[in-house]
């Protein structure tokens, strides 16, 4: 069985998909996006990045969320 690309969510291409499989991060972090439904085990989808280090926003479950570029490069997701 072919092993799974893992990346950040920052590295991401608009478009793709995955599970989030880590959050990189302490407690405030990791309770934060767990208050936007960002957790491990949870399906996202890459819908928008700005240029600059901007913020990244994504699809979890039926919302759209945006979060900063720190939170995203923090966010390990194994790719779709």
């Amino acid at each position: 069985m072919p092993e799974r690309k893992q990346t950040t969510l920052a590295g991401m291409q608009i478009g793709q998909s995955g599970v989030v499989i880590q959050i990189q991060g302490g407690h405030g972090l990791v309770n934060r996006l767990n208050s936007l439904g960002i957790r491990p085990g949870k399906r996202i989808t890459k819908t928008s990045s700005m240029i600059m280090r901007g913020p990244v926003t994504i699809q979890v479950d039926r919302a759209q969320v945006a979060i900063g570029f720190g939170m995203a490069r923090r966010i390990i997701v194994e790719l779709d």
